[in-house]
């Protein structure tokens, strides 16, 4: 696929990225080109097993982790979350999204584990970043490029529950803060840290031999250093030994993990097979269609329509359903991360495109040179 290189090459040869790897895999071929340097300074070429922060594609793999407690029979849809995060028992909600944070009226039925998965708790960020609730929301939910900065989750918790909701619980779409919150419920559900469950019941069974939430001093050799666009160039964000280098406080469900191209592609060809991989069940059948399934009415998605772009959303990634644009096929499932990250699979055609960089997008609106990937690998109209 030398389209592919030549693309991603274009992109490193004008500035925009040190370097990208760039993943593409039809029923049992995979093309994958790895293209640039691992950063600025060009310190080691871009490899196929370079390790990325992979921002908000930590989201599937985390609603994955409340799936397979949902297949256990430990919790449910429709279970309260307040079973295990009494911390949000009776949340108060804003009168209007515009009014101030003292005017505010009662949850009308509690916030459940279907909420949660579909985005819907009444906490989290719609595109309409000034209103009160949103700006108090901010002091609470960081952006996830430092997990050494956040508290730790029953901290966390506590404050999050001093914001009131934006929405009533399943009214609409909100961004971001529903997979931290899934973190914290895996953990408490299963009375173990979320990094050791996600690692025996996802990584593990996958063969996701680098997917984690830090990078231990033997791999930092294969770890990218971090950056966002700057005036005249690239500002570091972070280097192999920052932020990544130990334990976060707080295990980011939400944005947390690093990982290769290869092992999200494992994670994707699971939901691909159903559920299965090497022959042992990671999720039933029906958890898989849960999460790539769309769960939201046009009223929900209004609020997030800079995220979700005329979208739809499943558990955990976005769901495609309208042909907007080319590479916009029904059903295909993925989401973007703000690091500079974007995976994506197609269940009708069994495609998985995975696109990592290090450099961090601006804003919510996809880079060019995402669309420009995924133009150029999905199958859809060219």
């Amino acid at each position: 696929m030398s389209g592919l290189h030549d693309l991603l090459k274009a992109y490193v040869d004008d500035g925009t990225v040190p370097g990208a790897v760039g993943l593409v895999a039809r029923g049992g071929r995979v093309e994958v080109r790895a293209v640039g340097s691992v950063d600025v300074e060009g310190s080691a070429p871009m490899a196929r097993d370079s390790i990325f922060r992979i921002a908000s594609i930590t989201k599937p793999i985390t609603a994955a982790a409340v799936l397979t407690l949902v297949d256990d029979g430990v919790i449910a849809p429709d279970d309260p979350v307040d079973t295990w995060l009494p911390e949000l028992a009776k949340p108060a909600v804003v009168r209007t999204p515009s009014s101030p944070l003292d005017d505010v009226v009662p949850a009308v039925r509690p916030i459940t584990v279907a909420d949660l998965l579909s985005s819907r708790p009444g906490w989290g960020f719609p595109s309409d970043f000034t209103l009160p609730q949103v700006q108090a929301l901010f002091g609470v939910q960081a952006d996830g490029f430092g997990p050494q900065t956040y508290p730790a989750p029953d901290a966390w918790l506590e404050r999050l529950a001093r914001v009131p909701l934006l929405h009533q619980p399943g009214e609409a779409w909100l961004y971001n803060t529903s997979s931290d919150l899934q973190g914290v419920l895996v953990s408490r559900a299963a009375g173990r840290p979320l990094p050791e469950f996600l690692a025996e019941r996802v990584f593990e069974p996958l063969g996701m031999t680098d997917t984690a939430f830090e990078v231990p001093a033997a791999k930092r050799d294969r770890f990218t250093s971090s950056y966002r666009p700057a005036e005249g160039g690239l500002e570091l964000v972070d280097t192999p030994d920052g932020q990544w280098s130990g334990g976060a406080p707080f295990p980011s469900g939400a944005g947390g993990l690093v990982s290769t191209a290869d092992d999200w592609l494992a994670f994707a060809r699971m939901l691909l097979d159903g559920g299965t991989a090497g022959g042992r069940r990671v999720l039933s059948a029906d958890s898989v269609r849960r999460m790539t399934t769309d769960h939201l009415t046009p009223a929900q998605r209004e609020d997030g329509a800079l995220f979700l772009e005329g979208q739809g959303w499943g558990y955990g990634g976005q769901v495609d359903i309208a042909p907007l644009d080319p590479w916009n096929v029904p059903g295909r499932y993925g989401w973007v991360g703000g690091t500079g990250t974007t995976a994506h699979l197609v269940p009708s055609t069994g495609t998985v495109t995975v696109l990592l960089t290090q450099v961090a997008m601006e804003n919510p609106t996809p880079t060019p040179l995402m669309r420009d990937f995924w133009r150029r690998t999905t199958d859809g109209p060219q």
